[in-house]
């Protein structure tokens, strides 16, 4: 059985009658509108989101999920489509999981507009059913991303992060919304419980790890969504380059800033930068913090009792971090 089969196993059930409230959350009057939001549905991924969303509620609650937890992971999901809407017409992106993005197929207009509906019908769903706690969650993770966007976009034009700042980009940019599915999992079932900041917590450990684990794919050999060296051609400053600009020489330092700056779109030097790299370790040494956030977030599962959904959060935590795309 495939890993993402075994992790979804305990919430099977949860996970069908979800897809099918997801599909009515995106429901409107304009053809045009459910003709896009069905080619998304249609070309769902793993749904990891959501799967958060219900195997946290039900692990802190010995099994049980209510409509909250079903609102709760169709606002988390409407609002995951939006921002990758809105990214791959930011992007210029012109496939998104192997097919046509929404910008491809209906001009960057339309896909701007799609995004704020998309975004629009997850805070309607919070307030049409007084979800408030839960919209207070999602609307912080929203921030955060687009803070965390910007203060890339900021820094890339200056090539001056350090590992700190990097961790603050990471942590708002990806590790906010996996942080916001967990707490959000929790807070459907347990509101206002010591659950809640937990599994933020633990979540955004997750997304930590889950970032670097994407960094690592721009120096490898396996074949995956996107090309090695894409990081480096987009001025992407990543752990494992960041740790190699702070530890090597001053010429060093100065011709990789220079190959990065200047010669990012030439195919040789990016696969002398990716080799100069792995020679001084940038890889090990991010592999060693993404295994350390990973122990992190294992540690915050031990208080629970052991269950089908603990196990599953487990295999989850493990799998980000073995993954190979």
């Amino acid at each position: 059985m495939k890993i993402v089969e075994q992790i979804k196993q305990p919430i099977a059930y949860e996970m069908e009658l979800f897809e099918q409230k997801f599909l009515l959350s995106m429901s409107s009057k304009v053809a045009l509108l459910n003709r896009i939001t069905h080619y998304i549905v249609n070309r769902k991924g793993k749904q990891m989101r959501p799967m958060f969303v219900f195997l946290v509620s039900k692990m802190v609650s010995n099994g049980e999920v209510s409509e909250r937890t079903y609102r709760g992971a169709s606002v988390i999901e409407l609002i995951h489509t939006a921002t990758l809407v809105h990214d791959d017409v930011v992007d210029d992106s012109n496939r998104r999981r192997g097919f046509f993005s929404i910008n491809a197929l209906w001009k960057n207009k339309i896909a701007v507009l799609v995004g704020d509906y998309l975004l629009s019908k997850g805070l309607l769903l919070s307030i049409d059913n007084n979800d408030f706690d839960l919209l207070k969650i999602i609307s912080i993770a929203v921030r955060e991303m687009s803070e965390g966007e910007l203060l890339q976009i900021e820094k890339a034009r200056q090539l001056d992060i350090t590992e700190e700042v990097y961790y603050e980009i990471i942590r708002q940019k990806t590790a906010t919304l996996i942080a916001a599915c967990c707490s959000l999992g929790a807070a459907s079932v347990k509101p206002e419980s010591t659950h809640v900041e937990t599994m933020r917590k633990f979540g955004e450990l997750i997304g930590m790890a889950f970032q670097i684990k994407d960094d690592l794919f721009d120096y490898g050999q396996e074949k995956i969504g996107k090309p090695t060296g894409i990081d480096i051609k987009e001025q992407k400053m990543t752990l494992p380059l960041i740790y190699v600009l702070n530890t090597v020489s001053k010429k060093d330092n100065k011709w990789l800033i220079n190959s990065i700056k200047n010669h990012n779109k030439d195919a040789k030097r990016v696969k002398e930068v990716i080799a100069f790299v792995k020679q001084y370790g940038g890889l090990d040494y991010a592999v060693t913090k993404m295994k350390a956030f990973q122990e992190e977030a294992l540690k915050m599962l031990e208080p629970y009792p052991e269950s089908a959904y603990k196990s599953s959060l487990i295999l989850m935590v493990n799998y980000v971090i073995d993954r190979k795309k």
